[in-house]
This record gives structure tokens, sequence and C-alpha cells, in this order.
């Protein structure tokens, strides 16, 4: 019998969504705090300086990876809770919650932003975030990362779209482990030629190291699908665990603090949890908190990744 997710994405069925509230534990302002490794999770407002200083106290963050909504519309047309608003709302958002991100980093700290380019809306909003980061001068921008997706649309009559944006950001002097960097990828490219002791040498003979480091071109991982072991049902947005694991291998210590503003389907938690950092994360919905913190507790008590096609809500299986 073929695999199967036990109900569709969580994002376009607010009929479902009201199905599963009364099975989450936390309401709009709650927090929920990890007595084991220090994490938290909430339910509360990116956009809320309150909510933040209530989330934080007088701690700060050396790394703050962001995955907001890209304001982009895939898929099916939204039956009441996709965000969709236009491009001058969606900066202002932006501008807010990138204030409160600042708010509780580090003096030296690393900012990674995923966001969607839309080929159809002038590369929207990726252009317009560009641009606004610019009144942001505490922050240096350090390279444009793209992750390859094994699916894609506009086949037909444009090139396949086949990937998503990490804008990737630092003030002052935070930590890059370069060490962290290597992929499974063997090195079979050849070229860059040049004299080595009056050899004629390529890349490849010169490289200590038979796997390609990473670059800012991810073709190594594999977007989530129903059937990987990670996959959080529902969760239509959710980024591969390999992906947010790179990033905080590369620019965090073990015990930093580790946020983002935008939990979803936890992976950036999870990814704390696995590499030994402490984890601050919350979402407006308090679906994607419990599934947040469901994730954790799943990961704990089986050494799963993720729920893939089981119900993380079986005191609901009924209802959903």
């Amino acid at each position: 019998m073929a695999l199967r997710e036990p109900f569709s994405r969580l994002d376009d069925n607010p009929a479902l969504r009201k199905k599963i509230l009364p099975c989450c534990r936390l309401k709009p302002g709650e927090i929920w705090t990890d007595k084991k490794s220090g994490h938290k999770v909430g339910v509360l407002d990116a956009c809320s300086r309150k909510d933040i200083q209530q989330l934080f106290k007088n701690e700060k963050a050396a790394l703050a990876i962001q995955d907001p909504p890209y304001n982009v519309a895939v898929g099916n047309k939204s039956t009441g809770n996709l965000f969709k608003i236009d491009t001058a709302g969606y900066s202002e958002f932006s501008r807010q919650w990138m204030e409160n991100t600042l708010c509780v980093l580090n003096s030296s700290a690393s900012l990674y932003v995923w966001l969607g380019a839309d080929q159809k809306e002038h590369f929207q909003p990726l252009a317009d975030f560009i641009m606004l980061m610019r009144n942001f001068p505490e922050l240096r921008s350090r390279s444009l990362i793209t992750m390859r997706n094994q699916r894609g649309y506009g086949t037909q009559k444009n090139w396949m779209a086949v990937r998503q944006e990490c804008l990737y950001y630092t003030r002052g002097t935070p930590v890059f482990n370069i060490q962290a960097e290597y992929t499974a990828i063997p090195r079979i490219l050849r070229g860059y030629y040049k004299e080595v002791n009056g050899s004629r040498t390529d890349n490849a003979a010169r490289s200590k190291s038979e796997n390609i480091r990473a670059g800012n071109v991810w073709v190594d991982i594999q977007q989530v699908f129903y059937r990987m072991a990670e996959n959080m049902p529902g969760c239509y947005a959710q980024k591969p665990l390999k992906a947010i694991e790179r990033i905080m291998l590369a620019s965090s210590r073990p015990g930093d603090l580790v946020t983002d503003f935008f939990s979803h389907a936890g992976t950036t938690l999870l990814a704390g949890e696995i590499h030994g950092r402490k984890v601050f994360t919350f979402d407006t919905d308090p679906v994607y908190a419990e599934l947040t913190i469901r994730r954790l507790e799943h990961f704990r008590g089986t050494g799963k990744t993720g729920f893939q096609c089981a119900n993380p809500f079986p005191e609901a299986e009924k209802k959903v």
C-alpha cells in the first residue's frame, strides 16, 4: 500500500486547523519551556517587540535562521489562511520583524533569511527585501545561497523554477566553521588548471578532500516530501533538516542560542537539539507551535526526525 500523508497542507485548510486547535497546548501569548535543554517555543508575533522581549528576557542569540512567509501563493488558491498581501505591506512586515531580530542578536552574530523570488511578479519579495536590508548598516551582506529543489514549476512556457534563495548577513565578526562545509558530493568536475612545482594540475588534484566543499549553490540536499522520514504532515513549506544543520554548524558553536521567528515545521529546533544549541522559536499559529514541540518529543522518544506519513495528532485521528 502506498504511503500517504494523513491530511493536506495546513495553511490551505482552515476547517482542518479548527479540528486540530483543541489538541494544542499553547494559546496566543504563551511560551513552552523545555526543561531538558532550555529550548523555548511560543505562540508569538514576530512583529511585536513585547512578545520578543517576553521570550528572550536578557538573552542574546548568536544565530538567527528566519523563514518568513514568502508572500507567494503556490499551488491551490487559499481558502483563507495563506499569507498574501501587497508589496508595501510585506515590506513593512519585514521591517518590523527584522528590527526585532536585531534586538536579540549578539554584537557578533549571523543572520540567514530564506525568501522566494516570484518570477511572475517581478521577483518579489526577494528584490524588495534586499533593498530593505540596506536600511540596516550594521549588517554586512555575505552571500546569496541557492538551494536546488527536485520539483519545480513553469515547464511549459518558461524555464523550470527549481530553486530557493537564502540571504546570509553578518553583524560584527561571528564564527564561520569552514570545516562543517564539505558535502557528500564526490569531486568529479575538473578544471582551473595551473602550474604547481613545474607540473600542470587541476583543482581536483590540488584539493585536500575527495568531496566538494559547499558553495552558495546547494545541489546535494533533498527537498522534503511525504516519503521522507523527516516529513511533517501538513507543513507545505518545510525546510530540509540538512540545510538548517549546514547553516547551524557553519555559523554557531555548541551551547550558542539560535533563534527562528517562524517555526513552522520545527526544523531549527530539531537541528539545535541534535547539535547542542539552545533554540528559541515561535509561530503566530498554535498548530505550528504544537507541531514543533511534538517533533522534538517524537525525536527524543523514537530517534525519528519527523512523522513521515504518521498522524502527529493521534488523539484527534477520528477528527482529522
